[in-house]
């Protein structure tokens, strides 16, 4: 009877390797799905109604956060690294990237104001909201702070009617806090977004979908 004869120790152990990598990579990509999987649930943006709009929670959820230090000239640190890192540009210095990165941070709170349909006439429950949103601008904590409007339209109608029709509320909402409300003109641009980022594709009636997203950075 004829015997296979026995694999080298250094092939066995090859062999063996090979055979972790693949698993782990199975393993891996288990892992990546998953992750996929959730991540629409665990990106959505919580949308204030006009009812819940209040003071605090606007001033909490508009405030930038605080810009990272970048470390001194010639002092070494130990830190995580991320797997991916933005690119510097050449002749960059740890500092002025910092101070690049910290000047995009941004914080953003997204408000159900509703509109005459197919209209950008302000609705008396979104003035209320907005008279809520004008006092947490003027508050202390947002006092440095420059803000973009942002208006969303769902996808019913064509998209430029929709984009047309998302900038048109996003400067009513501009024009009505500056109006109304004394806020600088240059601390508020307003920006129509269309129907491009909805916030749920399940049902695109839905009217999260037709909303104004605050988004604030410190000067």
């Amino acid at each position: 009877m004829n015997r296979t004869p026995p694999l080298p120790h250094a092939t066995r152990r090859s062999s063996l390797h090979a055979r972790l990598a693949g698993l782990a990579g199975v393993a891996g990509l288990a892992a990546l799905a998953a992750t996929l999987a959730a991540g629409p649930a665990l990106a959505q943006e919580r949308v204030l109604r006009e009812g819940q709009v209040t003071e605090r929670a606007l001033v909490d959820a508009l405030t930038p956060p605080p810009a990272a230090s970048a470390p001194e000239e010639g002092v070494r640190t130990r830190s995580f690294r991320p797997a991916v890192r933005p690119p510097v540009a050449a002749g960059a210095t740890a500092g002025t990237a910092a101070a690049g990165a910290a000047a995009t941070q941004t914080a953003r709170a997204s408000i159900l104001v509703t509109f005459v349909t197919d209209k950008a006439d302000l609705t008396t429950q979104a003035r209320s909201a907005l008279d809520v949103l004008a006092a947490a601008m003027k508050s202390e904590r947002l006092a440095g702070v420059r803000f973009t409007i942002e208006g969303h339209a769902d996808p019913r109608g064509s998209e430029e009617r929709n984009l047309k029709l998302s900038q048109a509320r996003a400067e009513t909402v501009r024009g009505y806090l500056i109006s109304r409300h004394g806020l600088a003109a240059e601390r508020i641009e307003a920006v129509g977004k269309g129907s491009s980022n909805l916030m749920n594709r399940a049902d695109v009636a839905a009217a999260e979908n037709r909303r104004v997203t605050i988004v604030s950075q410190a000067n």
